[in-house]
């Protein structure tokens, strides 16, 4: 209703109905960032980029830096550059034998760099250094490598999954689509009332991050119904 009243505002405002329209957008892009979270932030990226670059740099005056190198692989990972994370991290696995943050974005790599065995391995690794490693999203990780060959596999990485009380409601909003996929929809529907459930009991600095995801859930379900 609020964006019926606000056009015309801005068509007197403005004078041009295009312009009017790009500034209702840009209102309703920054509303949504800042109080639901639903659409992409553009700004993430660029300072990923701002990141990155920092990072190369610091790297270049000590390349044996090895916190650098591990911070500037995750952020490679986030941008989907699997293959240079991928030599950035096993440049130091002689010094992070014992992380398990480690072997799971190493297997991360290997998943999306041609070598699933390999990945699957370093995340089970992982997994049996420290089954919380990231809340438990790498068994939904390796519950989408098989959803598709192997749908008990899948499962029984889901099943396990569920045994971490795990606070993130983007985590059992992908449990809920991975359900959704085998075509398991009352599993599903369950998945996604869990992330509404999750989201309702965070604190109110956890609940700005998780709202998009917990909103997304509450969609889909209500979709399937």
């Amino acid at each position: 209703m609020g964006k019926f009243i606000l056009f015309p505002l801005l068509m007197w405002i403005f004078g041009y109905p295009f312009i009017a329209i790009i500034v209702l957008l840009i209102i309703v892009y920054f509303i949504d960032r800042r109080f639901i979270g639903l659409s992409p932030s553009f700004v993430k990226p660029l300072r990923r980029r701002s990141q990155i670059a920092k990072l190369r740099q610091q790297l270049l005056l000590n390349p044996n830096d090895v916190t650098a190198k591990q911070d500037i692989a995750r952020l490679l990972l986030e941008k989907k550059s699997y293959a240079e994370a991928r030599k950035r991290l096993e440049s130091i696995g002689d010094k992070l034998a014992h992380s398990a943050e480690y072997w799971n974005d190493l297997g991360v790599a290997y998943l999306h760099t041609g070598s699933e065995t390999e990945g699957e391995a370093y995340i089970l690794k992982a997994l049996e250094l420290n089954p919380r490693v990231k809340y438990g999203e790498p068994y939904l990780r390796l519950a989408a490598v098989h959803f598709k060959t192997s749908p008990d596999k899948a499962i029984a990485y889901l099943e396990q999954f569920r045994t971490i009380q795990s606070s993130s409601c983007e985590a059992y909003y992908r449990l809920g689509n991975l359900y959704a996929q085998l075509g398991n929809l009352s599993e599903a529907n369950r998945a996604y009332a869990e992330s509404w459930q999750v989201y309702q009991t965070l604190p109110k600095y956890k609940k700005r991050q998780e709202r998009g995801w917990a909103l997304r859930s509450r969609l889909k379900k209500r979709n399937q119904v």
